[in-house]
């Protein structure tokens, strides 16, 4: 039985799943919101460096427009009840930090509020908060998903570099990547506290620096001792979870039910982010390949494809010219793969049939990019995860 469909009752105020045994059957492409239905397709890509967002067209495949925000944006996150599209000014002072709300029917900016320290931001599945991910002071701010007043916060002292998460389908359990020490934190939404920790193993190889998306497997000896995960998500039965590991250049397969690590899968140099497909059964990796800041190793960047029931590698897409792939989401009908190109100042647009890619120029460093309108009927944040 997965562990979707075996899972205890859900929470009061979380919607129960269209199909238990596929998390993502909400998000399928003839599941958009009624409401949403009529309003622009646009790309909403925030510019880390240059403290503002690019909004591209994507049938033009153009920028129309380009506005200020706070500083250092990181991410473009829909909020639960698919209304607002809220920009995360993750400024290098914690105490500069904001959130700048965007009118998705307007595609125009709101008045910016002052936030602590949001690298990125979630909902809790209920809805009824905001969770700012105070990645610097290692804690979880969870605020009024409206005015983003303080509500509580949970502490997270043993993860160093909390980032990128993923939530049960009963709104009980949420996991969290910790990215400075090689860890994915547990956490009990309902006892508002930390229940466990797992070390990720590194695999015994990775791929050598500048290798080929063709290079396959890997053949370099791994020296790395602690992995540096990124993206999580959930297999669509609810019973793995998806990880993302920039220093492996793959992802680590973890058993929900034990909370172990029962496989490794090489993907490419710097892996990165995790976008399901629309019909749910396959999972694009982004290799982001460059690493300019978090080490030394280099690589061109690339995006390989899972199969869920596989559980391995189907298809490996290289981006032209070696490129950055990093955070993004799938267009609405689900037949591009939208990724900012961090440290090539540009976008990328993935033939999700045929890997074929295209590229728009924007701001200074984009990071979080979002689609908007896509599917769904909630969202739990980041760039896209939707239910």
């Amino acid at each position: 039985m997965s562990a979707a469909a075996s899972a205890p009752a859900a929470l009061p105020g979380v919607p129960v799943l269209p199909d238990p045994a596929n998390l993502y059957a909400g998000t399928a492409a003839d599941r958009m919101d009624p409401a949403l239905k009529d309003l622009p397709a646009r790309i909403y890509v925030p510019n880390l460096r240059g403290n503002d967002v690019s909004v591209i067209d994507p049938e033009t495949m153009k920028v129309v427009d380009r506005y200020r925000v706070g500083l250092a944006p990181q991410h473009v996150v829909p909020s639960w009840d698919l209304r607002t599209l809220w920009v995360a000014n993750n400024a290098e002072r914690t105490d500069a930090g904001s959130l700048t709300p965007v009118d998705p029917a307007t595609g125009k900016p709101g008045q910016t509020i002052p936030v602590d320290d949001p690298y990125n931001l979630y909902f809790s599945p209920d809805g009824r908060s905001a969770i700012v991910v105070a990645e610097a002071r290692r804690r979880l701010d969870f605020r009024d998903p409206q005015t983003m007043a303080m509500q509580y916060a949970i502490d997270t002292p043993d993860c160093g570099g909390i980032n990128h998460a993923d939530f049960a389908a009963d709104g009980r359990t949420a996991w969290f990547t910790c990215e400075f020490n090689g860890s994915i934190a547990r956490i009990d939404l309902v006892e508002r506290k930390v229940t466990a920790m797992l070390k990720l193993k590194m695999p015994e190889l990775r791929y050598k620096e500048g290798a080929s998306f063709k290079d396959a497997p890997p053949d370099d000896i791994c020296t790395s001792t602690r992995s540096m995960p990124q993206d999580i998500r959930l297999s669509p039965d609810g019973s793995k979870l998806y990880v993302a590991d920039m220093d492996a250049d793959g992802v680590h397969v973890v058993d929900v039910a034990s909370f172990t690590e029962v496989g490794f899968i090489s993907t490419g140099i710097g892996a990165h982010g995790l976008y399901p497909s629309r019909d749910g059964r396959q999972l694009y990796v982004a290799n982001r390949g460059t690493h300019k800041i978090h080490g030394p190793r280099k690589g061109p960047g690339s995006v390989t494809v899972i199969d869920f029931a596989k559980g391995e590698v189907v298809r490996r897409w290289p981006i032209p010219g070696g490129g950055s792939p990093d955070m993004g989401n799938v267009s609405a009908d689900g037949r591009w793969l939208w990724l900012a190109g961090r440290y090539d100042d540009e976008v990328y647009r993935i033939d999700t049939g045929s890997g074929e890619v295209a590229k728009v120029k924007v701001g200074l460093e984009p990071h979080g990019l979002t689609i908007w309108p896509q599917p769904g009927r909630y969202s739990l944040g980041h760039t896209g995860n939707l239910r």
